[in-house]
């Protein structure tokens, strides 16, 4: 090994796991990359930090970690006699590692204000491509996993499934981040029963127990911190500034913004210009949470009251009250909220729409029809954990729950 290769086994000193090895001078460059090293820059919950001050990793964290698990995964089934190639366990290694690098700041936020009709997964798509023409081909195998089209689909599932290397690091990271102590799974112990019977994953029969944690965590997980509805106001709050900004963008008003965050912010993009503009695929690259958060900390100070009022409510943590339940609204009480919202701000009824908001929330925590979490028994019988579990109620775990929330200004009072 010469030494410019051996610089490049460099460990990561990760809090949830301890140290993360480097495994190969390829993923080291691909880490380097800028495109990757923007995942340093954007928070992995978003806003959930006003409500959990810890939660301030990232999605580089996140993607290291999810990347030490698949590694972790690979070695044990290998272990196990299966065969897996130094080519397909660097693969799935590469797709783990990057199928969180098309995301945005405030990403799903993001994606439904700024830009139009593209989604964190296809950006993630056309990053890969990117990344594989500036590394000469070598990410293929890593694409062909990512995408479900290599011929071993197991190494799919562990990149993306109901019990994938994702969602278990993901879960064991943000419980330890926010202190959510319900969120605390032993993935150590899933990844040690991981089996591969017919081309898919399954759970030893003795892992059962773990399993049966996890889909309970995931869903505490989900209504503590991920649908909080403390989150879900300054998340909404956060993309109605961000509409607010788009429309008086599209008006030929003067907006201070950064040189990348105004091109989305006076252009509307779509999925065709990425594919077509790779200059794009650059600019977008340049986002982060630090753009967002620097300008509305100037339009705290805009003429426009909607834009400045709703960027200090976000900026000095004055978030709306929410009413969440378990049925809609009653239109007229919505209606009767933003009759008292355009006489308190002085704007028209339909501006009044920033300011006051109804929508629904739904929590899977475990999808049976989908391909579930099998759990396979020494004499080989294949049963779902739904039917395998005797403490686990999977109908219910597995019924969506749907809630709807209405948000509006504190100061409205509706007695």
């Amino acid at each position: 090994m010469n030494l410019s290769s051996a610089n490049k086994r460099k460990i990561f000193n990760d809090p949830v796991y301890g140290f993360i090895t480097i495994p190969n001078e390829l993923i080291f460059d691909i880490i380097e990359h800028p495109y990757f090293q923007r995942l340093r820059r954007i928070r992995q919950l978003g806003l959930s930090h006003l409500v959990y001050p810890g939660a301030l990793h990232t999605r580089f964290h996140h993607s290291m970690g999810a990347m030490y698990l698949m590694r972790q995964a690979i070695a044990i089934l290998k272990d196990k006699g299966h065969d897996i190639s130094d080519d397909e366990s660097c693969g799935a290694a590469i797709a783990i590692l990057l199928h969180d690098i098309g995301h945005g700041p405030y990403s799903h936020t993001l994606e439904h204000s700024i830009v139009n009709e593209i989604t964190h997964e296809d950006l993630s798509a056309l990053y890969m491509n990117k990344l594989n023409e500036v590394f000469n081909g070598q990410l293929k195998t890593g694409i062909e996993i990512f995408r479900n089209q290599h011929s071993k689909k197991f190494l799919h599932k562990l990149v993306s499934s109901q019990l994938d290397m994702d969602r278990l690091d993901y879960l064991k990271r943000d419980s330890f981040f926010t202190g959510v102590s319900e969120g605390i799974i032993n993935a150590d112990r899933i990844i040690k029963m991981l089996q591969i019977v017919n081309d898919d994953l399954a759970i030893e029969a003795k892992g059962i127990y773990s399993i049966e944690k996890f889909l309970i965590a995931r869903r505490l997980m989900y209504w503590q911190v991920y649908l909080h509805k403390t989150v879900l106001a300054a998340e909404y709050m956060l993309m109605k500034v961000l509409k607010r900004a788009k429309f008086l963008a599209n008006q030929g008003v003067e907006l201070f913004a950064t040189t990348a965050f105004s091109a989305f912010l006076y252009n509307n993009y779509n999925k065709n210009d990425f594919q077509n503009k790779p200059e794009l695929l650059d600019l977008f690259s340049q986002l982060d949470d630090f753009d967002i958060l620097t300008a509305l900390k100037e339009w705290v100070h805009h003429p426009d009251k909607i834009l400045s009022y709703l960027s200090h409510c976000i900026v000095n943590r004055r978030l709306f009250r929410v009413e969440i339940q378990e049925e809609e609204f009653n239109l007229n009480k919505v209606e009767l909220i933003k009759q008292k919202t355009s006489k308190e701000f002085g704007i028209s009824i339909e501006d009044s729409d920033y300011f006051v908001f109804t929508d629904a929330t739904t929590n899977y925590a475990y999808k049976p029809q989908q391909r579930g979490i099998n759990i396979i028994y020494k004499d080989g019988t294949l049963k779902d954990i739904g039917q395998a579990s005797d403490q686990l109620n999977i109908s219910v775990l597995s019924k969506p729950v749907k809630k709807f929330f209405l948000c509006y200004p504190k100061t409205i009072k509706l007695h």
